[in-house]
């Protein structure tokens, strides 16, 4: 009797170590699949006037980057949605390969056109697998770790944001030239593709509900039109074009939420569409992206052509700023674990960001190069603060089986952020009658928009991120305490 308890002991203790293996394989599967997606995301940035010269592509140069960005936010909260019913394993494995057939026709590419083309396809891969590697850590990790393992996904995003412009550079000046960029990061893809497949869990569901097709159509009009309408209403002889292209956006997102009520399976679920929580931390990320743009994009021009500043000391200028944003996720992820408590945490990035701006708003020519790095600098400490928090608000504000959809949706709000702002803040630049009075209205514009997402927030509630959805058992996730798995 006893040899059998001692066995049956060993068998216990084998398969909790075999799980505890996975478990640190996979971690290691999404940290290395996320490097090498943002490694290259930071590597193409360099390598991007090299293929502009080879095809004489200037003119197209705008669509380069409108028609990736809005084919990756769709891809982002589709995949998302997609990752709740076929189990995130098997999205991030789709969105690799998507990613990777997008990166071979893009080294093949003849004209601008195919370029442009070629790398619209890739995004729809690319893009969502940064917000899926977040999602995992709900798989992976109890919800008392995973405030922790969200801020320490930073640490890739950070390394890739330090080396990602070097090796951009190195490979785009060797033999290679970019095209060596495209195809070289595919065996990257392939190993963590390969280390995603073994270690990740299978959360798929067993019944495959009916996809929202309309929904999905009708989400890409509205994000089509708005991202459109915004450009071009800075655009010479485009504005009504514009304002017209804004009125069908809004008609559009407006049958959207009323098809998404009545959607079998919604592409946006009305739980977190409508869930208070979520949609005040989703809008005010999607603001925050004023600030990003109006610090990474216009203040070196504001410090080159204002302050005469070479552009090599510009660029060492803003390296602090660049590094806090990318690095204070770590010790963010690590409090939040500690204080359950991100209200107060959100509340302060936001003031500070906005309080930062103001100062910028002051900037003159005579600024003093120590004042430009304290104040960028500072804004970077609030804006590194806030994607941890926005990721982890995202993780637990709805039932656990929405959470592919949840994160895949704080992401694509990012986006179009990210997308609508520099016609907003170009439009505010542009309208001024000379260059540095046009950029302090950027950052005016920058801080107005932080100002209310600040407003936003002190109206967000304090939800738990330690108690699971009530028909979430423990005994049904495949999750083990980090410290023993990496032991």
């Amino acid at each position: 009797m006893s040899s059998q308890i001692i066995s049956k002991q060993t068998n216990q203790t084998n398969q909790t170590n075999q799980t505890n293996q996975k478990v640190a394989i996979g971690v290691w599967a999404i940290f290395i699949a996320e490097f090498v997606s943002l490694l290259f995301a930071n590597a193409r940035n360099i390598a991007q006037p090299g293929m502009i010269a080879e095809f004489n592509g200037m003119a197209l140069f705008s669509w380069l980057i409108a028609l990736p960005g809005l084919a990756g936010a769709a891809g982002t909260l589709l995949f998302g949605k997609l990752s709740d019913v076929y189990g995130r394993r098997a999205m991030i494995l789709f969105s690799i390969l998507i990613f990777s057939i997008g990166l071979w026709i893009s080294s093949r590419s003849t004209s601008m056109l195919f370029l442009v083309t070629a790398q619209t396809f890739m995004t729809i891969g690319h893009f969502p697998i940064y917000p899926l590697c977040v999602a995992v850590i709900g798989d992976l990790f109890p919800s008392s770790q995973r405030a922790k393992w969200t801020g320490l996904l930073n640490i890739p995003v950070g390394f890739a944001a330090l080396f990602g412009p070097v090796i951009g550079g190195a490979v785009t000046e060797s033999v290679f030239g970019w095209r060596g960029l495209f195809w070289g990061t595919i065996p990257l893809n392939l190993i963590a593709a390969g280390l995603i497949a073994f270690a990740l869990p299978d959360t798929s569901q067993k019944v495959k509900p009916k996809m929202d097709v309309l929904g999905t159509f009708v989400m890409v009009v509205a994000t089509t039109t708005l991202i459109l309408g915004f450009s071009w209403l800075s655009a010479a002889g485009k504005f009504w074009l514009g304002v017209i292209l804004l009125i069908v956006s809004l008609a559009a997102w407006v049958a959207f939420i009323q098809i998404e009520k009545r959607a079998e399976a919604p592409i946006l679920d009305p739980q977190v569409l409508f869930n208070r929580t979520f949609v005040t931390a989703a809008i005010a990320g999607l603001l925050s992206f004023f600030a990003t743009v109006s610090i990474a994009g216009y203040s070196p021009i504001f410090v080159q052509q204002v302050m005469a500043v070479s552009p090599t000391i510009s660029g060492s200028m803003l390296t602090p700023f660049s590094a806090l944003v990318a690095f204070m996720g770590v010790p963010i992820g690590f409090m939040l674990a500690k204080t359950k408590k991100y209200r107060g945490m959100l509340i302060l990035g936001y003031a500070v960001v906005t309080l930062a701006l103001l100062a910028m708003w002051r900037f003159t020519a005579s600024t003093p190069i120590w004042g430009y790095v304290l104040v960028t600098g500072i804004a970077g400490i609030g804006l590194g603060m806030l994607p941890t928090i926005n990721s982890v608000v995202a993780q637990f504000a709805v039932p656990k089986h929405l959470l592919g959809v949840a994160v895949g949706a704080i992401f694509f709000f990012q986006m179009i952020g990210i997308a609508i702002s520099p016609a907003i803040l170009g439009f505010a630049q542009s309208s001024a009658p000379d260059l540095e009075s046009g950029l302090k209205l950027v950052f005016l514009a920058g801080a107005i928009a932080l100002g209310l997402a600040l407003l936003l927030i002190l109206t967000i509630p304090e939800i738990s991120l330690d108690v699971e959805e009530i028909n979430e058992s423990e005994s049904s996730k495949p999750v083990v305490e980090i410290e023993t798995a990496l032991s």
